[in-house]
């Protein structure tokens, strides 16, 4: 990286993060099946990646250079040369860590995951049983011409075995693709031999074993494994009229046959076979990627282990929340104080309980809830279909544009509107981020109270066991007065009066950052102690950024603690020399976000559904939210400052954006921040 250069590449950041990812497979501290579970992660991440965002360069670089705007000059063919690069040099540690280290692991553990190795032959009988009786029904054989004028169909992600055949009876030279059905079958079948071990195979074994029952009369000469990656970023037009859902809808079924983005080959197959697979499938140079015998390796997270719970992390039990399991109800709870939850520590199950309590409550009048992400069996949506068949007001504003998660969010809609369920889609232009909801109910007085709930996190109570996140439960009236105001605006597009205490993109969130952040400055130039500190996901728009590298130079104390993507660059001499970034991955998923601005010894603290992304902050709707209480901030800041002396899973970011390890001094006890998190919350919660 260029010395001057004053802002990192985010597509190479993210594949910062995602090595870091891969450091984890690595640590003989994590437990094996674990170490595996990195894998799989950082697979699933790769491969995300390259349906959206290499997809969309490739894009760019097939732009004429005088159509690309300003923000678009980034030479989009130099930059894949770079990505390309970068994720080759990690493949190969991949490999590297699953041959060298969780292979061999496995092995003296009993366990033998035959990877490219030969099956025991006392298996070969009951291999044969289940191809016979499970797999053939999934097979499609198809033999391939070169010529036709549309490239043969391969599903987007779907992986397959290419074949070089001879026809015995015809006595010539044929190919074909086979689909391995990865998507209606388990991957990997395990297997009992007589000396005890566990012997683990592979789907693709198990149809590469009975090849003569799929092509019968045919010598098999060649078999390898393919996989093709497809542009899987819908493209919707959004504009200010037509139906939005019924775009989306449309949509859906196109993602399958997008643009070609990857296509991975088995990289011990011979060169003039590949070329008759470029002329075949219509494929580019720089579409090509190497890689191994097997593809989708993210299916290692249902990778069998026979010895369970051994080799996993030991599961905690979530922690119970005193104030709020002592009361009568959830409300009586929350009118006495506010209470904050820290997932996945604290149970979800009082978010539930929120909901559930709102439903069956007879002074419960209405309940308004954004849904950005859904559980695919999610309790809340049926909670709110009960409320409204209880003679509730519900609305629920569903995101439709949330990427992956379209169908299922449309699922749910169209459940909670059949139960009468006011239903609020996508903004066009816009989407709706923020997790944010609403319960009105009548007090004894006859009176109408808010009780509203604000969180970092989607309300999805499965990703809420492997995600950390915080949620407020307030009744506080001038941010239950103001929130309504979002929601209004979100129904009706009412015009919203000025946000006092909420931070609202689109309206008021990037302008009250920046105003903190000048404070700062302003009282770090007047000689008095000024800090930020700043937990994100990730940080990418350049004024936010500019903003930072002036806190730097005024001598603010800037600390950032960034999981992904990070465009600013620390390191430079009299930019960005006295800006810490660092970064945590450990079990669980560091999704919050935690602004902390010192103002003079008057702290203030804000959390938010907002990264500091261009997307965040100029297309969509964020909610972030003020923390008053004294006793919450003192739990936010031990928090932080227990990510910050981690020296297990911490790592700093440099100029170059590597992750460089923190040294433990020596006799320095281990401090662990997810692990110590969990203790202290424990005790904290035991002491109340």
């Amino acid at each position: 990286m260029e010395e001057q250069q004053h802002y990192f590449n985010r597509d190479l950041s993210w594949l910062s993060f995602n090595y870091r990812v891969l450091q984890e497979a690595k640590d003989k501290e994590v437990p094996l099946y674990e170490r595996i579970k990195f894998l799989a992660i950082y697979s699933s991440n790769l491969d995300e990646f390259f349906r959206v965002r290499v997809a969309s360069i490739m894009s760019l670089a097939s732009i004429d250079k005088k159509k690309l705007n300003k923000e678009l000059e980034l030479k989009p063919k130099k930059l894949l040369q770079q990505i390309h690069h970068t994720v080759q040099i990690q493949l190969n540690e991949f490999g590297e860590i699953l041959h060298d280290h969780i292979l061999p692991e496995l092995r003296e553990n009993n366990i033998n995951l035959h990877y490219g190795t030969k099956i025991p032959s006392e298996h070969h009988a009951e291999i044969q049983h289940f191809f016979k009786s499970k797999v053939l029904a999934y097979l499609q054989p198809v033999f391939l011409k070169p010529g036709k004028k549309r490239p043969y169909f391969l599903n987007n992600r779907g992986i397959y075995f290419v074949l070089k055949l001879k026809n015995l009876k015809k006595d010539k030279i044929e190919y074909a693709h086979l689909n391995i059905p990865s998507e209606y079958l388990p991957r990997f079948m395990i297997f009992k031999s007589a000396d005890e071990s566990h012997e683990i195979v592979f789907l693709d074994d198990i149809i590469k074993l009975n090849l003569k029952f799929v092509f019968p009369n045919h010598r098999v000469l060649g078999c390898y494994s393919i996989k093709l990656n497809k542009d899987a970023d819908l493209n919707i037009e959004d504009e200010y009229s037509g139906d939005l859902v019924e775009k989306i809808r449309k949509q859906l079924d196109k993602r399958n046959i997008g643009e070609a983005s990857r296509f991975l080959f088995d990289n011990k197959m011979p060169e003039e076979f590949l070329d008759y697979l470029m002329e075949v499938y219509q494929l580019d140079e720089e579409e090509l990627v190497p890689g191994g015998r097997y593809h989708n390796l993210n299916d290692f997270f249902k990778l069998p282990n026979p010895h369970k719970p051994k080799f996993q992390n030991e599961q905690q039990k979530p922690v119970v929340k005193k104030s709020l399991d002592r009361e009568s109800s959830i409300f009586a709870a929350i009118r006495k104080k506010d209470q904050m939850l820290h997932f996945p520590y604290h149970s979800y199950d009082y978010v539930l309980r929120f909901f559930n309590e709102a439903a069956i409550d007879p002074n419960v009048e209405e309940i308004k809830i954004t849904l950005y992400r859904i559980a695919a069996e999610s309790l809340i949506a049926r909670a709110l279909i009960s409320a409204a068949k209880n003679d509730k007001k519900v609305t629920v504003f569903v995101e439709v544009k949330a990427r992956f998660d379209e169908e299922n969010n449309l699922r749910w809609a169209k459940k909670m509107e059949e139960a009468g369920i006011n239903i609020i889609y996508s903004i066009p232009g816009l989407k709706v981020h923020a997790k944010v909801a609403l319960v009105k109910r009548k007090n004894d007085a006859d009176e109408i109270s808010g009780y509203a709930f604000f969180g970092t996190g989607n309300f999805n109570e499965s990703t809420a066991s492997i995600y950390v996140d915080h949620g407020l439960l307030t009744t506080h009236p001038e941010m239950i007065q103001e929130l309504d105001m979002v929601f209004k605006y979100l129904h009706k597009r009412k015009p919203v009066k000025e946000f006092n205490h909420l931070l609202v993109s689109q309206f008021n969130l990037q302008e009250r950052f920046l105003e903190k952040m000048d404070r700062e400055i302003a009282n770090a130039k007047a000689g008095n102690r000024a800090e930020i500190t700043i937990k994100l996901n990730n940080l990418e728009d350049e004024v936010m950024i500019d903003k930072l590298y002036e806190a730097n130079c005024a001598g603010v104390k800037v600390t950032l603690i960034n999981r992904g993507i990070c465009c600013l660059v620390p390191g430079i001499e009299g930019l960005s020399e006295n800006i810490k970034v660092i970064r945590l991955v450990d079990m669980f998923l560091e999704h919050a976000r935690i602004f902390m601005f010192y103002n003079g010894g008057e702290e203030e603290i804000y959390l938010s559904s907002a990264d500091w992304m261009k997307r965040n902050l100029y297309r969509r709707i964020e909610v972030g939210f003020p923390v008053y209480d004294p006793k919450i901030k003192r739990e936010l800041k031990k928090f932080i400052q227990l990510q910050i002396q981690d020296n297990c899973k911490l790592k700093s970011i440099n100029q170059q954006h590597e992750n460089v390890e923190v040294i433990r001094r020596k006799n320095q006890p281990s401090r662990r921040a997810q692990r110590d998190a969990y203790h202290w919350i424990k005790a904290m919660e035991q002491g109340r």
